[in-house]
């Protein structure tokens, strides 16, 4: 059954900035597919939800080009272990061979340490709610003072309606519709939103130049700081 989603309007537009990979000052996001990033300032590469299993619950595959440009010392942080956003197999075998370091829901309190490892960078864990899933974190990320907000698949709008002053929040199109049944009024939260995990029985409406859909793979976002 296609599942037909409207995205509501939050608030009025600001500047944002989606093209290629740049080195000055500048935070770069990378769309690989579902709640699949690519996150960089230039000397840190972070991998949110990637390498999942291509095509998994039907959702986006990738090309396996994008494995082998999977940068040296990576950093692969999970929300929760579906197949569509964990390889155990995938990430263990480019963690071996690149000197990485993987975290999951299980080693969360490792993943803190990255506080004292990471330059101008901090990390928050946020235990949320996602069906069929014992262990699922949603995380704040502050970066060269910038807020970057990654839901993963969570439903409920609580956690990030408990937020304030994000510059970029990653959530899907469940979570703003929950929000907005709830009366969360997100446009005072964030910036900015990046819709991801589309599928692809979904159509999603947007009219709010606050939001962008994430229905393409390869889109750049680029944050200035």
């Amino acid at each position: 059954m296609i599942r037909i989603l409207k995205i509501f309007g939050l608030l009025t537009l600001i500047c944002y900035s989606i093209s290629g990979f740049s080195q000055t000052s500048e935070i770069n996001i990378r769309f690989i597919g579902n709640c699949g990033l690519y996150m960089t300032d230039g000397t840190s590469n972070i991998y949110i939800d990637f390498p999942y299993k291509s095509g998994a619950h039907n959702y986006m595959e990738y090309d396996l080009s994008e494995l082998d440009s999977v940068k040296s010392k990576p950093i692969f942080i999970y929300t929760h272990k579906h197949s569509d956003h964990f390889s155990g197999r995938l990430v263990k075998k480019l963690a071996k061979r690149l000197d990485g370091k993987v975290y999951t829901p299980r080693n969360v309190k490792e993943l803190l340490k990255l506080n004292n490892e990471l330059a101008d960078f901090k990390i928050e864990a946020f235990e949320t709610k996602h069906q069929f899933s014992i262990n699922h974190y949603s995380y704040l990320l502050t970066w060269h003072n910038k807020k970057i907000f990654i839901s993963g698949d969570t439903e409920h709008a609580e956690t990030i309606a408990s937020l304030k002053e994000i510059d970029w929040a990653f959530v899907p199109a469940w979570l703003l519709m929950d929000a907005n049944e709830k009366g969360v009024k997100l446009g005072v939260i964030s910036k900015m939103f990046a819709v991801y995990h589309i599928g692809p029985d979904d159509n999603i409406t947007n009219e709010d130049p606050k939001i962008i859909l994430l229905n393409k793979q390869g889109e750049i976002i680029k944050i200035p700081y």
